[in-house]
């Protein structure tokens, strides 16, 4: 069974759906995959902290531990565009397969370090070594499982196959706070802190093995296929982004991916450590939260892509964007009312996730054309999510440590939010509604 869909003038495409089907389950679970690493590590960042980074001050340790986190998520830019430029020359296919186990080998050597009391400062020295690996190589995996994805899909399908990009990474958020959720109600605090935290991060290697199989069964995408032989042909016009000023063009890109990574990072990666820290609210019960959080995430993402199909990816951004400015401090607020206020408030923090995260992937993809799709999406993504991803766990921290108030983290959210707003509100003309019927060669 196949779709067939036109590309450009002249040219036609053939789209066999098991394919599409088969480069969805291998994109998707190499984001579920990457995303489980880092959080796993944020996850257990409470209890690995004093192991690496021992302190009077508790607070100061954690800081430390997500100081490293933080460093990963810098250097993905570095690995986005050494990455993102394998991935348009060689392809799609082998270039996803390196990063699986690049990324799958850095975190399972996290789970196999001595600690600081068994080897002093070579311990933190070491885990920011596979930090910075796993940074590096985890940077051009979202430009390139979304360029599988959404060049594999059927032309009135990609924000749909598009946002199982983020399901995969909601899920790997999700996966990552149940296996630290179930060890803190399996293991004594004893037990965690000498040897239960490794478990998370050994799990990586069996992961990366299956992913790693399916990306090497997977096929390369079409749209690839026929850059190539026009390249080869020499028919492949000069290369460019779309519009006449590609960096106004590129810093619209990266505002509009802003909301989505810091509303993520701070409502499922970081808000164990805050309830926990802010609210005295126990592992267990934060770390449930967390998961309910990705987990509404992932179920609606799909629904907000299929409505981006329809209407475009535009308008359900901005409606997403416009949201989280307005609901940003009345959500924070209900962190404070305890277990059954913080469920209501991240049930609708998951929502509005879902909104914005579910026709990003595609909204990226087409803002880009084949032959520079995946260092486009690579760079643009890593940049943002450097910038306001991998630093929400340690500003909203920081921000309730120091100014005493827990609610003065929402004006994160909220301002990363109105960043997105405003790109969003920018885009006019042709780019005003991201629903293209075809992808540009």
């Amino acid at each position: 069974m196949s779709n067939t869909t036109s590309s450009t003038p002249g040219t036609e495409l053939v789209l066999d759906v098991n394919k599409s089907r088969k480069a969805l389950v291998a994109g998707s679970l190499g984001n579920l995959v990457e995303w489980y690493e880092f959080a796993i590590y944020a996850y257990m960042a409470p209890i690995i902290a004093p192991l690496f980074f021992p302190s009077e001050n508790p607070t100061a340790s954690i800081l430390s531990t997500f100081l490293l986190f933080a460093l990963a998520f810098f250097l993905r830019p570095i690995g986005a565009l050494i990455f993102g430029r394998m991935t348009d020359r060689i392809g799609r296919k082998p270039v996803l397969a390196l990063i699986i186990a690049l990324m799958s080998v850095a975190t399972t050597c996290i789970g196999l370090l001595p600690t600081h009391e068994a080897i002093g400062v070579l311990a933190p020295l070491l885990l920011t070594l596979c930090q910075i690996a796993q940074g590096i190589s985890a940077g051009g995996e979202m430009g390139g499982a979304v360029s599988l994805m959404v060049e594999s899909a059927p032309a009135n399908k990609r924000g749909v196959y598009g946002s199982w990009s983020f399901v995969g990474t909601t899920l790997g958020f999700v996966l990552g706070g149940g296996v630290a959720t179930l060890l803190a109600v399996l293991l004594s605090e004893d037990a965690m802190a000498s040897w239960g935290w490794r478990i998370g991060f050994l799990l990586a290697a069996p992961m990366g093995i299956v992913v790693l199989y399916l990306r090497l069964k997977v096929d390369e995408t079409p749209h690839f296929k026929q850059v190539k032989v026009e390249a080869e042909t020499g028919e492949l016009p000069s290369p460019e982004i779309a519009g006449r000023r590609p960096l106004t063009y590129l810093l619209t890109t990266l505002g509009v991916v802003v909301v989505y990574n810091a509303v993520g990072n701070t409502f499922m990666v970081g808000m164990p450590t805050f309830l926990s820290t802010s609210y005295d609210m126990s592992f267990e019960r934060s770390y449930f939260l967390a998961l309910v959080t990705g987990l509404i995430a992932g179920l609606t993402m799909p629904l907000f892509g299929a409505v981006s199909d329809r209407i475009g990816r535009r308008p359900v951004l901005l409606f997403g964007s416009i949201a989280v400015v307005v609901l940003s401090y009345p959500l924070y607020y209900m962190l404070k009312l305890g277990f059954g206020g913080g469920l209501v408030a991240l049930i609708i923090a998951g929502i509005l996730i879902g909104v914005v995260g579910g026709p990003m992937p595609a909204f990226l993809s087409e803002r880009f054309r084949t032959r520079n799709r995946a260092t486009g999406v690579s760079v643009t993504y890593a940049l943002s999510v450097a910038i306001f991803g991998g630093t929400a766990p340690y500003i909203i921290t920081w921000l309730a440590s120091a100014t005493g108030d827990p609610l003065s983290a929402a004006y994160y959210t909220l301002g990363c939010a109105a960043i997105s707003a405003v790109a969003l509100l920018t885009i006019r003309g042709t780019q005003r509604n991201q629903h293209r019927e075809e992808l540009e060669l």
